[in-house]
């Protein structure tokens, strides 16, 4: 465990130094913490994990703090820095320990792509993956997997039975570390069951979710630290998502070491070649304090054959002094908690695409209604839903403050609407969840207006040349990604659509009178080329929205133009030449 990191830390004055220097340097490479948005706001990204009521303790772990190796890296990075890959270890000082197995170094580097996609402001380097790698379990033991990227055999922690570790019963029945009594730390990333099932990730695309295989251990990892929003760019985030990952000042200067080296220069060296780690933070062995004789003086043996000295006839036999019974501990802050109650709305709603208003939180309470600070409570999304908290987690854990509150992170509506559920429960305990009703309304507009006012007027049988172009917004901002639908009606009053007069144009070029459209980015409706048939007259097009929003545009078709025909001249009669007679 971490507490006794210290004694085997202490190998020298060489190795202190080398982890000193690793995170002075590391901090001083970050780039300053960012403490405001545009709008002058203090970012989460910025704010370390206690501000934000995340619990980056023993519970929100991912490991469940289990032990760990302590060996640090060689004084000196490799120099220069080796950039292609070789199965031969290039020589100079440290040059062996910066070598990575070839499908571990893979599996980082293509989570690193992975996040950069997904959450491009955590800014994730693959070398803090492998610089946790290299930590917790010697880079998969020095590689020893498969060319799928699993472990040959698995990698599995203490039983976190309470005895030295933290004392985590059982949560997946023995499914992926063959324990049903208590959970243990599961493959190269070292993942806890609990944690496992709500982090894990399907890394190398083959529809499983494997805490073994080192892609999905990696991606899962990546995503562990991305949560909240925590950007790896600044000293803050990266600090508070390694102590997240374990809770551990050790823990942490260790990580960043060899952050630091892998920095420096790496290379890719053949799978199962990998040097592993022989110093763990829990290989110690505790010893009794003895009590020192003095120096020189010996001990008086007894005399043998010495009958002991009989007592006293008659004199009582003073009664021993009754042990003082143990004090019953003070329960801890949890095993007080009773219950679970609403501190905000039990329902909320927001429309597809926006952050909910409302937050989610919850209050913990004694029997007697008194409230309970310091006590995890876990909030999961649950239901066929694509809305998520903020930094793209469905689950989070925080921790209750002094009025016993625990305030989730923001939640974000995905696109997909319906009802779905926020989930409470005081980690630790076996009590009744606390279920909030969460609904997410389809995208809408409440206003459609024109962009421009020029007539919209056709010759029959032609098409008309100024198109049509529709705003839509909702409570006056831009209203993207709405439900549009443009029809052609016979009248004002009759809605149904026309079977005659203008009309749009289907793939196969044939006439259609009602589109189904939706609005760009920018809340824009750009309708396709209009057509006129040879009925003149005066037209409507209707376009609603999702939400109610209608707009009526006039049409007009006139009548095609015909030429007259200019009359053919009258030939005259030839006059009579007169006769002779």
């Amino acid at each position: 465990m971490s507490a006794h990191f210290g004694t085997r830390l202490r190998k020298g004055a060489v190795n202190t130094t080398v982890a000193a220097l690793a995170v002075a340097a590391l901090a001083a490479s970050q780039a300053p913490d960012v403490t405001a948005d545009t709008q002058g706001r203090r970012t989460a990204a910025d704010t370390p994990a206690a501000e934000n009521g995340v619990d980056a303790g023993t519970d929100g772990s991912a490991t469940g703090n289990s032990p760990y190796y302590t060996d640090l890296p060689p004084l000196h990075s490799p120099a220069p820095a080796p950039t292609q890959s070789s199965a031969t270890t290039p020589a100079g000082a440290g040059a062996g320990e910066s070598g990575i197995p070839a499908t571990v170094l893979d599996a980082y580097k293509k989570a690193e792509a992975q996040l950069a996609q997904a959450k491009p402001g955590c800014n994730l380097p693959w070398q803090l993956l492998a610089a946790i790698g290299k930590v917790e379990s010697g880079q998969a033991r020095g590689g020893n997997v498969t060319a799928d990227g699993t472990t040959v055999s698995p990698i599995l922690g203490p039983v976190l039975n309470g005895s030295g570790f933290a004392n985590i019963k059982d949560t997946d029945n023995g499914a992926y570390d063959g324990d049903s009594t208590f959970d243990r730390a599961v493959g190269p990333m070292q993942f806890i069951p609990s944690t496992w099932a709500w982090a894990g990730r399907d890394g190398n695309a083959d529809g499983k979710k494997d805490p073994n295989n080192i892609y999905d251990a990696a991606l899962a990892a990546g995503h562990y630290l991305c949560r909240y929003g925590w950007d790896m760019a600044t000293t803050t985030g990266m600090r508070t998502a390694i102590l997240s990952y374990n809770n551990s000042t050790d823990y942490l200067n260790t990580v960043l070491s060899w952050l630091e080296y892998y920095r420096k220069g790496s290379h890719e060296i053949p799978d199962g070649t990998g040097a592993v780690p022989t110093d763990r933070s829990d290989d110690y062995t505790p010893t009794s304090p003895s009590v020192p004789t003095t120096p020189g003086t010996p001990s008086v043996p007894s005399t043998p054959g010495t009958p002991a000295k009989p007592s006293t006839p008659g004199k009582p036999t003073k009664p021993s002094t009754p042990a003082k019974p143990t004090p019953t501990p003070a329960p801890t802050p949890t095993e007080t908690v009773h219950h679970l109650e609403a501190a905000g709305p039990a329902k909320i709603t927001a429309m597809a695409g926006d952050v909910y208003t409302d937050r989610v939180s919850a209050r913990a309470e004694t029997a007697a209604g008194k409230a309970v600070a310091k006590v995890r409570v876990r909030f999961t999304v649950v239901g066929d839903t694509d809305a998520e908290f903020t930094g793209g987690e469905k689950v989070a854990t925080i921790v209750t403050d002094s009025k016993g509150i625990a305030l989730a992170p923001a939640l974000q509506a995905g696109e997909k609407s319906g009802a779905f559920t926020v989930r409470a429960t005081v980690l630790g305990r076996t009590l009744s969840a606390l279920d909030y009703a969460a609904t997410v309304t389809p995208r809408a507009a409440d206003a459609l207006a024109r962009t421009g006012d020029a007539a919209l007027t056709c010759t029959a049988g032609g098409q008309f040349a100024t198109p049509v172009e529709v705003k839509a917004t909702y409570k006056g901002a831009a209203a993207d990604k709405v439900a549009a639908t443009a029809t052609l009606v016979k009248s004002a009053d009759d809605p149904t659509t026309n079977d005659k007069g203008p009309y749009f144009k289907d793939a196969a070029g044939n006439p259609v009178r009602t589109l189904d459209l939706q609005t760009d980015a920018d809340g824009l409706l750009r309708l396709p080329q209009l057509y006129a048939d040879d009925t003149a007259g005066a037209y409507l097009l209707r376009i609603t929205t999702a939400g109610g929003a209608v707009l009526t545009v006039e049409l007009t078709v006139t009548a095609a133009e015909t030429s007259t025909p200019t009359p053919a001249p009258v030939e005259s009669e030839p006059e009579a030449t007169p006769s002779a007679s």
